[in-house]
């Protein structure tokens, strides 16, 4: 099974940092990664089943949202090489926000996959993705 892990402080408060990644459909704080996001179907940002295309290439739906724990979780279901259908299965990507709780405070967020298939190189290209987005996010939130 492949997998990947990346993770980021955000000096933000949690509730604002969460705002931010619960819209499934939004994707604003990132436009250095996210060129596109466009909305599929009826379903808002907020409700599991959500579907969206990222950048034109990524074809995503939200599958659980939750607001008390403050996670989500989705899949990517068609994309480019090295996460496309024929190459990978079962992909399912994790976001976790939880509030620091030492020092001055802030928000811990992580962002992780698992997906049977093509281990290594998709593993490679999903890093560089969700550590690019962690940037953006910790960029647009802190400035």
């Amino acid at each position: 099974m492949g997998k990947t892990y990346q993770s980021v402080v955000v000096n933000a408060p949690v509730d604002t940092v969460w705002a931010k990644l619960r819209d499934f459909h939004d994707m604003s704080w990132a436009p250095e990664v996210v060129t596109r996001v466009d909305a599929v179907g009826d379903k808002p940002g907020d409700q599991p089943g959500a579907k969206r295309v990222l950048n034109e290439a990524f074809h995503e739906t939200l599958h659980t949202l939750d607001d008390d724990n403050r996670e989500l979780t989705y899949s990517i279901d068609e994309g480019p090489s090295p996460v496309s259908s024929n190459e990978v299965s079962s992909y399912e990507g994790h976001v976790v926000v939880r509030p620091v709780t030492e020092g001055d405070g802030g928000t811990f967020v992580e962002w992780y996959s698992h997906w049977k298939g093509n281990d290594e190189s998709a593993a490679e290209f999903c890093h560089g993705i969700y550590a690019g987005l962690l940037g953006q996010l910790k960029k647009t939130l802190e400035h």
